[in-house]
C-alpha cells in the first residue's frame, strides 16, 4: 500500500498516530502529531486514522502546548 506523504495513519503495532513524512526503502517514516522523533514502520502495519483519532491527537497536542509542554 502506497500511503501519500501528509497522511494521518495509526501504527497498528503500537497504536500511535503519526503523519507520513516520507518513504525510505520499504518503510514509511512517521512523525507524531505536533512534531517529535520519527519512526519507521512497514506499510502493512498502518491504517488510516479516523476523524475522531485525528481530533483526539490535535486536542492532546493543544492541551500539552497550553501547559508549556512540547516535543
Amino acid at each position: 500500500m502506497r500511503v501519500p506523504v501528509g497522511s494521518h495513519v495509526v501504527d497498528t503495532r503500537t497504536g500511535r498516530l503519526g503523519i507520513v513524512m516520507g518513504h525510505e526503502g520499504p518503510y514509511l517514516q512517521l512523525r507524531p502529531y505536533g512534531g517529535g522523533k520519527e519512526w519507521d514502520v512497514a506499510p502493512d502495519a498502518v491504517r488510516y486514522a479516523t476523524p475522531a483519532e485525528r481530533l483526539s491527537a490535535a486536542t492532546e497536542y493543544a492541551n500539552a502546548r497550553s501547559r508549556g509542554e512540547g516535543p
